[in-house]
């Protein structure tokens, strides 16, 4: 399932390969996020030809198709997709993304300066220790770790998570030990669903998943927990603040089984990645490549441009030089995609989006293919240097 070929001598930063049913991953590697089982704008074809080796969805987006699917989505996935790799998420993320009421927005991370807020009311869910009841669309709805494990194994990801209780960044000390309780009750359930119900011929790999917040007790405590289960690998989820991802990992990694791979769950801004790997992480997912590319913001060695802008309309060079990524290598000049993506016509801009899109998958996927080289020849911290010396964020 998964194998270690080379540790790095200066840091935690680890060279291994990740084999599902699906194909082989080389970590460490980006995730890329496919929310409803696709890359719009993406043929399977174009996806292959950014060097992608593997996606992740949303359960709670897919939850419908998948339950009323007597067959699970898996081939249907496919024709989106390709045959690749595919991870889903548990869904608890909506116990955070949905609680809120609207009121004001809370995301996985909070500056460096924010202080805990009690204030916070999650009027939109309630949570129970069989799960959670949340209100959508108008209706309430629940889900739970044994019917997150049925949805996703109607999904048919290789990889899937137990369900678990996010927190804010904002949460107090008591709220984040009522969290990793109820992370732990269902994961132990999750773990026993998964026997019950598991495809003997596409078996899937369950990943469990640390909580405890920005408070270190209890993120030890945490992993020593959810790290003594028989997980085929763990997630990393929760919310920091930016500069704590390097110090919260530290306080976890050492307490997690060391032949499992480890995932950090929705991180993956470039210098984050570094931090993520010096740390021992080897796989993370993040809608950053492919979100920005949608808004015209594209990747380079140096830095961003955002194509969107006048300047671009008559610039014929490539978005970066050298670049090997499929939108350069068929020589689309940056005016031609300033004027796709500000076309009204639907085509027109689709097609901008495509080309934006494959250089960014691209760049995130070669720079995770350095990166590994890097770690092969023993000069991690030196590219990393290097690297982040050149680009400016």
């Amino acid at each position: 399932m998964f194998k270690i070929l080379k540790k790095d001598s200066q840091t935690k930063a680890r060279l291994g390969v990740l084999t599902t049913p699906h194909g082989v991953v080389k970590t460490p590697s980006y995730v890329f996020v496919g929310t409803y089982g696709r890359i719009r704008h993406l043929s399977p074809r174009d996806i292959k030809s950014t060097k992608t080796q593997i996606i992740i969805s949303n359960t709670f987006h897919l939850r419908d198709r998948a339950e009323s699917s007597k067959y699970g989505i898996r081939n249907s996935l496919n024709e989106k997709l390709g045959k690749i790799p595919l991870m889903t998420d548990s869904g608890g993320f909506q116990v955070l993304s949905l609680a809120f009421d609207g009121e004001r927005k809370v995301g996985k991370f909070i500056g460096d300066k924010a202080k805990l807020d009690t204030s916070y009311k999650r009027r939109r869910i309630k949570i129970t220790k069989k799960g959670v009841i949340f209100k959508y669309d108008g209706k309430w709805k629940f889900l739970g770790p044994e019917l997150s494990m049925k949805i996703q194994a109607k999904i048919g990801a290789d990889i899937i998570f137990a369900f678990d209780h996010i927190t804010s960044p904002l949460d107090s000390y008591s709220y984040n030990q009522k969290a990793v309780r109820n992370t732990d009750r269902w994961a132990k359930i999750c773990l026993d669903t998964k026997y019950k119900i598991q495809d003997t011929k596409h078996k899937q790999l369950l990943f469990g998943i640390v909580q405890g917040g920005l408070f270190k007790d209890l993120r030890i405590k945490s992993a020593k927990s959810i790290g003594s289960m028989p997980f085929d690998g763990f997630g990393i989820g929760g919310s920091y603040t930016k500069k704590q991802i390097s110090k919260t990992l530290k306080w976890m990694i050492s307490h997690l089984p060391e032949e499992k791979p480890r995932h950090l769950l929705g991180v993956g801004k470039i210098e984050d990645i570094f931090e993520a790997i010096e740390n021992g992480v080897d796989l993370f997912d993040c809608v950053i490549p492919t979100r920005e590319a949608r808004h015209g913001r594209l990747y380079t060695k140096t830095g961003h441009i955002d194509i969107r802008r006048g300047r671009y309309l008559i610039d014929k060079r490539l978005i970066e030089k050298g670049c090997k990524c499929p939108t350069c290598s068929s020589k689309i000049t940056r005016s031609r995609i300033k004027q796709l993506i500000k076309n009204p016509n639907k085509k027109f801009y689709a097609e901008g989006q495509r080309w934006c899109l494959m250089h960014n998958m691209w760049f995130f996927n070669n720079l995770l293919e350095d990166i590994r080289d890097s770690i092969q020849e023993s000069k991690f911290k030196e590219f990393k240097k290097k690297f982040l010396t050149k680009f400016i964020n």
